[in-house]
């Protein structure tokens, strides 16, 4: 038996040989093996190994063997740099040993560092002078490896961060792989990278994509690459590309380009737009008209009309259980039914209580006034109209209330939300001309959410000069309708004046205001924004330092930069004030939405904080992160902050609990049900705090959010940051300190629907296969009214002993009667005897009764008389959904059209195969989030029939599908004389009831 190596001395003595090269040749082959176990011992002789490398006695192979070794000995002392530097000098003694299994660690070890110096080394500007060269040459065999081995991705990820775009270019031709493409888009967009590079790297893939094609994989990609680029002639050269023989894709293009551009970058191209030749004419006319935003927003508005769910029940119970002449229970009320009813213009709710809206006072009409700009999202073109009986005059207060107008200019902001243009210069004049702060304040947050991104300078100076007059109400306003306005310009200048005036101001309020609107100027502008954020970050002032945060998080949102991360972290647990740590808490989820399984991770710790401020932080993040998922992680962790002994915690967890649970439905999440149930105990409760009644009402407008038609989806179907979404959302956090601001979320609301359209912009009707059990995706059932049980007259109960002493005291008395020979008749004892028969002839019939229904049920049991009960029909494994249908983003990948139907998708509806019914693993559901929240957007029908007649579905409104008024309504003066229209297939919504003035400022 081999006795085990205890030492390689003796081995080492071999180095020493001066005059035998082979013998130290042979040593230094045979000490590689050993450096694992006896690598200590070797490191002693590390000098003498190094001398050995540089000798030029020694042939090449045994120096590389020399540098090999030494190489080793510093990996195990953990010295890297080193260890890279010898291996890069081993040569092909290092090509060898990466073959050895055993060595695996160590191989990985080198090739990670010499990847990491390869990448730094060449830098920002691609510069090789200063490489060395025997470190390109172990690239270039990693890159040839790569490709040998199909290893693809691996590859394009060291080209990518080395900016190597030949290597890139090599991998694609060799592939013809478009995934590769996208792939590489993708990673430059969702890391940390540079804005230079970035861009230089997406016009670098644009021409590698080949001409897209009906139902081809890379639509989606090129849609995003465009958007972010937001090149106007690259745009306008791909879309005169496609007019002359993919007129559909063209279209289908300018839908998508809607989804995700800005106002600015969608004027610039229709403006771009030729007029065409005289066939092409009606193409580039509809163009135009697509990327106004018009026609996705009318299709938008149709489906939520169409499809309104909204249990009025759930409504009718809250508004019931808070009491109205609180003004934060009179706001949550508010806000639930906008949110429930944001885009369905169904305003059933409120002319059904006008006596509960009577009560709104000062700032809670501003904010019921203001709903109704959520309830009408969309409804652009009657906006005014319905808006008019509140909107001012020439004077303020010329309507009934300063508080109503204000309210009004808001909600005419939220109808025309990024799609302001015709209604700008209107907002412009009431800021100027009426100088009551509270319009003011509604004036300049509707001009800045009506004038999101639109860079409009004029509108810019019209707030600036509302700012310098120094109200804190309208100021506050003003400042964040200057980001807005400006959103993502990162204007250097702009930013300076606004936290200089941020610096000369006493008013918190407008500190707030200004802090924020800087951030929104730094909006998706990445390191750009670095320097602003460091001075916002060092200011001593609280305020701005809250804004310093969510100045870095906007700046980096979606791109999970760690560095970003890191810096949240830090101030999340090092901040003396509690708002900046709050804020520092929520931000991370700006960061991380398109990673939304890292969350519950990440700020698991931060959930079990002793900060209250910091726990609430951590609910909002996940809500914001999560939403729309279902994420029983995220659910985990909230459910017990629901019972936390801090009352905005609650808050901030039942507010989380509805955008996480958006539209999941009781069969795939296991928490639906108990949240609904809880949210109306919570509600109904009056001895709970007002806050966590507030987070509970709020709660249940988001989890019922559109008519049960819309997800809370922070980025757009192509994978892009929607940043309507994440400005509104952001907004919305700030219902900390001003309630009104909470109406803002309705703009990270997106409808979720299958919507087709054919090449004339037409609905027809078709169906499409959903592979899953509809349970799955289902609408929540409708709450039950309490039914009023009807009470029952029970025969009285006798005791036993109570009939035996009657019986004893009647035999008694007659034999008394008797005695004395009486003859008469005896009425009383008739009478007690007949009672005590009937009683205990009720107590025998029930006896009976009880035995004889004992022994049917024993021979039902023994199957005599076999019971027979109804068969339960097994649910059916798929559905067919009609156009105009709900489809939430989780039931997008089971989605697939008939291969017989008339129609077929102009690009795929969703990323990847069509999935089957997804089935139970460990008593729940898969069912995976989706990739992308969007929904599947506007969809261009090809038609594979042109023959066959086609079927289409028609928006004219029914001749008489008018409710009639309830009488509340019916004595309102002005009051229409119709609600929503009930729709069927071949009907929509009646035409928009006429204006009515809800009674706020009665008496």
């Amino acid at each position: 038996m081999a006795r085990a190596q205890t030492s390689a001395a003796g081995v080492l003595a071999l180095l020493s040989e001066q005059d035998e090269p082979a013998v130290r040749q042979h040593a230094l082959k045979a000490l590689i093996p050993l450096v694992p176990q006896f690598w200590a011992e070797i490191s002693e002789h590390v000098a003498t190994i190094e001398a050995l490398h540089d000798s030029e006695d020694l042939p090449r192979d045994a120096r590389d063997l020399a540098a090999l070794l030494v190489s080793k000995v510093y990996f195990y002392l953990g010295e890297y740099d080193e260890a890279l530097s010898f291996a890069l000098g081993a040569g092909r003694a290092f090509e060898a040993d990466s073959r050895n299994p055993a060595a695996a660690e160590f191989v990985e070890t080198v090739v990670s560092k010499a990847i990491d110096r390869y990448t730094s080394v060449r830098g920002d500007d691609g510069n090789e002078d200063k490489l060395d060269p025997r470190l390109r040459e172990m690239i270039e065999g990693i890159f040839k490896r790569c490709l040998e081995d199909g290893e693809y991705r691996q590859a394009l990820g060291i080209a990518l961060e080395a900016r190597r775009l030949d290597v890139i270019e090599r991998i694609y031709k060799e592939s013809k792989d478009t995934e590769l493409l996208s792939y590489v888009m993708e990673a430059v967009l969702d890391t940390g990278f540079t804005l230079s590079y970035r861009d230089q790297v997406l016009n670098f893939l644009l021409p590698l994509f080949p001409p897209p094609t009906a139902q081809c994989s890379h639509i989606p990609a090129l849609t995003r690459l465009l958007v972010t680029l937001s090149s106007t002639s690259l745009t306008v050269q791909l879309l005169q590309s496609l007019v002359p023989s993919e007129t559909l894709l063209a279209y289908q293009f300018a839908f998508d380009f809607v989804e995700g551009g800005t106002q600015d970058f969608l004027e610039s191209v229709r403006t771009a737009l030729p007029q065409g030749e005289e066939q092409q004419t009606v193409v580039y006319d509809r163009l135009r008209h697509i990327l106004s935003g018009e026609e996705s927003i009318k299709h938008y508005r149709e489906f939520l009309s169409r499809n309104n769910k909204v249990d009025l029940l759930i409504l009718k119970n809250t508004k019931e259980a808070l009491e109205a002449r609180s003004s934060i229970y009179h706001n949550a009320v508010t806000f639930s039914n906008a949110f429930m009813h944001c885009g369905t213009a169904s305003d059933q709710f409120l002319r059904e209580n006008l006596d509960w809206l009577h009560k709104a006072a000062n700032w809670g009409k501003f904010s019921a006034t203001a709903a109704l700009g959520v309830i009408h999202k969309g409804y652009f073109e009657t906006g005014e109209d319905l808006l008019g009986p509140y909107l001012p005059n020439e004077e303020a207060g010329s309507t009934g209330s300063v508080f109503s107008e204000g309210g009004a200019l808001y909600a005419l902001g939220l109808v025309n939300a990024g799609k302001g243009s015709n209604v700008e210069q209107y907002l412009r004049d009431k800021l100027k001309n009426i100088q009551n702060e509270v319009v003011q304040h509604g004036a300049a947050l509707g001009l800045g959410i009506a004038g999101m991104a639109s860079g409009s300078e004029g509108a810019f100076e019209d707030l600036k000069t509302t700012l310098y007059v120094d109200s804190a109400v309208a100021g506050e306003a003003s400042g964040l309708g200057m980001g807005l306005v400006m959103l993502g310009s990162g204007a250097q200048t702009k930013a300076e004046e606004m936290l200089q005036y941020a610096h000369d101001t006493q008013h918190e309020k407008i500190i707030r205001g200004l802090a924020l609107g800087i951030a929104f100027l730094y909006y998706g502008r990445q390191e750009e924004a670095d320097e602003i954020v460091r001075t916002l970050l060092a200011e001593k002032d609280a305020l701005l330092r809250y804004g310093g945060v969510y100045t870095l998080a906007l700046a980096y949102a979606g791109t999970s930069n760690n560095g970003a991360i890191r810096k949240l972290l830090h101030i999340a647990v090092s901040d003396t004030s509690d708002d900046v740590r709050r804020a520092a808490v929520t931000a991370l989820a700006f960061l991380l939405f398109k990673n939304p399984t890292q969350m519950p991770r990440l700020v698991q710790l931060l959930s079990e904080s002793y900060n209250p401020h910091v726990r609430c932080g951590a609910t909002l993040a996940l809500g914001l992160s999560c939403a729309g998922t279902g994420l029983q992680d995220a659910v985990e962790i909230l459910e017990p902050m629901i019972k936390d002994p801090v009352d905005f915690v609650r808050q901030g967890a039942l507010i989380a609990m509805g955008m996480v649970l958006v539209q999941q439905s009781e069969a795939n999440s296991p928490s639906m049900a108990s949240t609904r149930a809880l949210y109306a105990k919570i509600v109904s409760d009056k001895h709970e705090d007002p806050m966590a009644r507030f987070g509970a009402a709020l709660g249940q407008g988001f989890i019922d959010a559109g008519g049960r038609n819309v997800t809370i989806a922070l980025q757009s179907r192509a994978g892009s940051s929607n940043m309507e979404a994440i400005v509104g959302m952001v907004l919305f956090c700030q219902f900390w300190y001003w309630f009104p601001l909470a109406h803002c979320a309705s703009l990270a609301f997106t409808p979720t629907g299958i919507i087709g359209l054919d090449q004339d912009l037409k609905v027809p009707k078709f169906e499409v296969i959903s592979n899953a059990r509809p349970s799955l995706f289902a609408y929540p059932p409708p709450i039950k009214p309490p039914t009023k049980e009807a009470v029952e007259k029970v025969a009285t109960a006798v005791l036993s002993t109570t009939a035996k002493a009657k019986a004893r005291d009647a035999r008694k008395k007659a034999a008394a009667e008797e005695a004395m020979d009486i003859t008469d008749d005896k009425p009383e004892v008739k009478k007690d005897d007949e009672t005590m028969k009937v009683d205990d002839a009720s107590q025998s019939t029930s006896t009976g009764a009880t035995g004889e229904s004992s022994k049917q049920g024993e021979a039902s049991v023994d199957g005599a008389a076999p019971v027979t009960k109804p068969k339960r029909t097994p649910e059916p494994s798929s559905e067919r959904l009609s156009n105009f249908s709900r489809v939430t983003p989780a039931q997008f990948p089971y989605i697939s059209f008939p291969a017989d139907c008339k129609y077929q998708p102009a690009r795929a509806i969703s990323s990847g195969p069509v999935q089957r019914a997804p089935k139970r693993t460990a008593g729940k559901l898969a069912v995976p989030p989706a990739k992308y929240g969007g929904g599947g957007g506007i969809v261009m029908l090809v038609d594979k029939k042109p023959s066959e007649q086609a079927d289409f579905i028609s928006f004219e409104p029914p001749a008489a599908a008018a409710a009639a008024p309830g009488p509340e309504v019916a004595a309102a003066p002005g009051t229409a004389s119709a609600g929503l229209a009930a729709f069927n297939d071949d009907a929509t919504e009646a035409s928009m009831p006429a204006s009515f003035q809800y009674p706020f400022d009665q008496q």
